[in-house]
């Protein structure tokens, strides 16, 4: 049993650029899927734009990054990050979770999404924005 904390770096259309600046500098491979490729498209215009980034370098960097949807409100000093916790098991992240969310607000209750068997969200009682979700591998197919 394993995780992984990772810096999720928040947007408002500038994602993938800044995702391509990161694997620049630090190397490694950068994944992104789009809204359109999770079918989780909101706003037409935003379709192509990162629902989930990242570079992954040799070295041990990792930094996920996505753009935030206009329906949702973005400031780049209120909301620039997340924290995101990755595991390999429903238990122990359900067990993080139940943790997490005494206190917090809710903003993704726990649950399957289409593109991870488990994920939520949450801002704890310290006003700090948690992600927490199981391991999958993303087929873009």
């Amino acid at each position: 049993m394993s995780i992984s904390t990772v810096t999720h770096l928040n947007f408002r259309g500038d994602a993938r650029a800044a995702l391509g600046f990161y694997q620049s500098v630090f190397g490694g491979d950068m994944v992104t899927v789009t809204y359109k490729d999770a079918g989780n498209v909101q706003e037409p215009s935003e379709a192509d734009q990162v629902m989930w980034g990242q570079v992954a370098a040799g070295s041990g960097f990792r930094v996920m990054a996505y753009d935030v949807p206009s329906q949702l409100p973005w400031h780049q000093g209120e909301n620039a990050f997340f924290v995101s916790v990755r595991g390999d098991t429903a238990e122990e992240i359900t067990a993080y979770w139940e943790k997490l969310s005494d206190g917090a607000t809710v903003v993704q209750p726990l649950g399957p999404a289409q593109w991870a068997p488990l994920y939520g969200m949450c801002k704890d009682r310290f006003g700090v924005t948690w992600v927490l979700d199981v391991v999958s591998e993303y087929n873009a197919a």
